[in-house]
């Protein structure tokens, strides 16, 4: 038996290339862990060794060929025998490589002794990016040769034996992190992308939050973690499905936009507390914060009231939050809609800098200013402005004439800008139309100091809020361009808006209604009277979770009662109940009150560690259109294919497309 298995890792440690350099194997061969000073012998591990127990730094080395990684080794392994597996990412002329894994960087000796020639030419002909396994000692490095911008710049290795486990190709880009590559060259050779030690932290940090979370959920406070189904039918209104035929003609499954009603039915069924990492689609096209195919953190729980849901949230949130990033603070503050708009502009303000919205309307009111008077006598007609503090020093007239390009072609909002001059005086087509009490009132009301520039508009106040509220961030995207400081990029900082209007006026056709967030959301107790009078002025128990201006979840408390939810479906959005039989038939059977949320994990982590677009923090995202680039998915299948699910394509009239490729 010993012999046959070593005759096995004999063949293992031939190289690609046949040439074989022999060290010794042992049985009782030691492994050393990363938290371990001494090494262990396998031999003295208890037969009932405890699997489940909580390693607080894992094992890295067990299992492989190696004993150690690249990244681990220090001044405390010196003339120790190691033997490390890798990328070959530099070398230097016959002298040193370095060799690079997951975990890190670590220079090699190469051998300049005749006997190890053969040794020293394997080393020196094979390609970058090539995989290698060394075996050699940890020794220190020359005096004034240490390199403090490593981890592992005390010490090298000095190689005695190595073995080429496979050559690499010439590539098509450089993995160094300094190396510019276009993202669309990244998403072709994402295998090769992803060998950067960014996008390695990015998916690291990324699995490690995500079991914190299932340890806080499942662990402490018992959620079941359930798999809900892929294969799903049309769920009215919402976002685009993806559509997946059957084998029944005319029939499709949908891909679900999230396991909305699978876990209400969990609910019904009396599962009290459910969770999931969930995959869900949309077919939306894709954009830096959103990809057809995504993750969300899903949640669902019996007898349980919205405060209680944004306890546990925040409670989650710390318990997984990577202490690399700092401390956050709880309870995370909390705004209502209204105030959000009313103050920011958008229902997912940026809370790091200030230059709110503030309503000047009363200034305008007896002013001898005819476009903002008129303004004012149209029904709710409001004035309402921000003010950029040392806008003058940063807001050139290119920027200005951007700012009002901007909101005009996007808002069809005029807007107008009074400058306040370091020396005082005013630089604005309001400057001889208001008198000095007026302008000083505008001042005080906008706190606009000195040196600041003021941006106004009039009209409906919702459209006066949304485009101040577009300006607002254009005009911090401009300053910190010019090297102001005005968002701290370091910074995380978390907020509740609640109150989100139940129900709004339908895109394209006003006078009908749509769900605001989705049907299934429950009115506010407040306003339930309002329900068959006027829906349009209900409020839902509706919850979204912001961080830094962006949303990262939403959640609400869920309508239990059949007949409210056929009343909302066929009375109020006007749509088909016989889509949701099965949900009617099950919240008429006995469903308790229940509510949850959903997290997108892939907004949440690209935020944590700062990264621009939610791409880098997924394995194998699509492109912004999205494709696949790597695979070329979406691609063509044969009509023999498609007749098995009774589908015929009929391409659009000059695309080209030969529909008998596959």
């Amino acid at each position: 038996m010993a012999q046959a298995m070593g005759a096995v890792l004999k063949r293992a440690l031939v190289g690609s290339r046949g040439k074989y350099l022999a060290f010794s194997v042992g049985f009782n061969k030691i492994c050393t862990s990363r938290c371990q000073k001494q090494p262990q012998t396998l031999k003295n591990l208890s037969p009932n060794y405890p699997l489940a127990a909580v390693r607080e730094n894992p094992d890295l080395n067990s299992f492989v060929f190696r004993t150690h990684t690249c990244g681990e080794l220090r001044a405390v392994h010196i003339g120790q025998e190691v033997t490390l597996c890798g990328w070959v990412q530099y070398r230097r002329q016959d002298l040193f490589i370095v060799l690079r894994d997951f975990d890190g960087l670590i220079q090699i000796i190469l051998p300049q002794e005749e006997t190890a020639a053969q040794l020293k030419k394997i080393l020196c002909d094979i390609s970058l990016e090539s995989v290698i396994t060394v075996t050699g000692t940890v020794i220190s490095r020359p005096s004034g040769q240490a390199n403090p911008n490593m981890v592992t710049g005390e010490i090298e290795v000095r190689v005695q034996s190595a073995e080429v486990l496979n050559s690499s190709r010439k590539l098509p880009f450089e993995t160094k992190e300094l190396v510019k590559k276009s993202e669309a060259l990244r998403m072709r050779y994402r295998y090769l992308d992803l060998r950067s030690s960014q996008l390695q932290y990015n998916l690291r940090l990324r699995s490690r939050m995500v079991m914190r979370m299932r340890e806080y959920l499942c662990n402490l406070h018992g959620f079941v973690d359930v798999e809900t189904p892929t294969l799903f039918k049309r769920t009215p209104g919402g976002a685009k499905e993806f559509v997946v035929p059957s084998r029944e003609p005319g029939k499709f499954y949908s891909l679900p936009q999230s396991p909305q009603q699978f876990k209400q039915l969990l609910m019904v069924g009396g599962l009290d507390r459910y969770f999931q990492v969930a995959r869900c689609y949309r077919d939306e096209g894709s954009k830096p914060d959103r990809q057809p195919e995504f993750t969300q953190i899903d949640i669902e729980m019996s007898f349980v009231n919205q405060a209680s849901i944004q306890k546990l949230i925040e409670g989650l949130i710390e318990y997984s939050w990577p202490e690399e990033k700092g401390t956050i603070t709880l309870p995370f503050p909390s705004i209502t809609y209204a105030e959000a708009m009313g103050s920011y502009g958008v229902d997912k303000p940026d809370t790091r800098f200030g230059m709110k919205i503030t309503d000047v309307s009363e200034v305008f009111r007896d002013a001898d200013v005819s476009f903002l008077r008129d303004a004012l006598g149209q029904p709710c007609g409001v004035v309402r402005s921000i003010s950029v503090p040392k806008g003058v020093a940063y807001l050139k007239k290119k920027d200005l004439e951007n700012l009002r390009e901007l909101a005009k072609t996007q808002f069809n909002q005029d807007v107008t800008f009074v400058t306040l001059q370091p020396d005082g005086t005013w630089k604005s087509v309001l400057t001889k139309l208001l008198t000095d009490g007026e302008k000083s009132e505008l001042c005080r009301a906008a706190g606009a100091r000195v040196g600041d520039v003021l941006i106004l508009t009039a009209g409906d106040p919702n459209t006066a809020n949304a485009a101040l509220g577009k300006l607002r961030l254009e005009c911090a995207t401009i300053l910190e361009s010019k090297g102001v400081a005005l968002r701290d990029h370091n910074a995380f900082n978390f907020l509740w808006v609640v109150d989100f209007p139940l129900f709004l006026p339908k895109e394209g056709n006003p006078e009908e209604l749509e769900s605001a967030h989705h049907p299934f959301t429950a009115p506010h107790p407040e306003d339930a009277y309002l329900m068959c009078t006027e829906p349009q002025k209900v409020r839902s128990q509706h919850y979204d979770l912001v961080l830094n201006g962006n949303e990262i979840g939403g959640g609400s408390i869920r309508i239990h009662d059949m007949e409210l939810q056929h009343y909302v479906l066929e009375t109020v959005l006007k749509e088909d109940t016989g889509l949701l039989l099965h949900l009617l038939e099950a919240l008429d059977s006995g469903a308790p009150p229940h509510g949850g949320i959903a997290l997108g994990l892939d907004r949440l982590i690209a935020l944590t560690v700062g990264a621009s677009s939610i791409r880098d923090v997924i394995a194998f995202p699509k492109s912004f259109r999205g494709r696949d680039l790597m695979s070329n998915a979406p691609d063509l299948v044969s009509p023999e294919e498609l007749s098995t699910y009774h589908i015929q394509v009929s391409q659009p009239a000059g695309s080209g497309e030969d529909t008998t490729q596959s």
